[in-house]
């Protein structure tokens, strides 16, 4: 079945010589149907598979899994991150939470301190055994990820990451906003 959208009038003929229009990114895509839909399932299920491949056979060494890969990541990112934060941001109860942040504290790659404000808090950064283990991780995705970039082109990178920026929900999109807006602040010299 055609699109609608995309059928030419009934008994037009094309000019040869006329040139040849591209649609601009993300028209028509009101129309997707179910196959696309689905295709693009797929596609993100191998991406997905093959991006963590690399990061899962080191961390199997260690005998961890990917919600480790997703704790080292995320206090990577925010040194001094809250465990409530870490909760919010990864999505999983506190017993889950305890089940993969026990063994990263006790076999040295994450420490936890109290927070200097609130006792009560505790504010998790990885060690420097935490910063090797995590930069190893990054560097088993940073090859595959460059390659994509660079064989999808500038234009491509920029509506890949809008799409996942829709793939994500809200609360996701502020903290990622709020990394970003922290990372491009300018710093002041006191």
């Amino acid at each position: 079945m055609q699109d609608i959208s995309t059928q030419s009038p009934a008994g037009s003929k094309r000019d040869s010589a006329a040139p040849i229009s591209h649609p601009q990114p993300g028209s028509g895509l009101l129309f997707l149907r179910e196959e696309e839909i689905r295709i693009a399932q797929d596609k993100i299920f191998f991406a997905m598979r093959d991006l963590s491949e690399s990061a899962d056979n080191i961390l199997a060494e260690l005998g961890y899994g990917r919600a480790h890969h997703r704790t080292l990541h995320w206090i990577s990112r925010k040194p001094g991150l809250k465990v409530g934060e870490l909760l919010t941001i990864l999505g999983i109860t506190k017993q889950s939470l305890t089940r993969v942040l026990g063994p990263l504290i006790r076999e040295g790659y994450v420490s936890q301190v109290a927070g200097s404000q609130d006792r009560r808090q505790r504010l998790l950064s990885l060690t420097e055994k935490g910063v090797a283990l995590e930069r190893r991780l990054f560097e088993a995705q940073r090859e595959r990820l460059l390659a994509a970039y660079r064989e999808a082109g500038g234009t491509a990178v920029e509506g890949f990451r809008r799409v996942l920026r829709g793939l994500t929900k809200q609360a996701g999109r502020d903290y990622i906003d709020s990394i970003d807006h922290n990372r491009t602040k300018p710093v002041r010299n006191s």
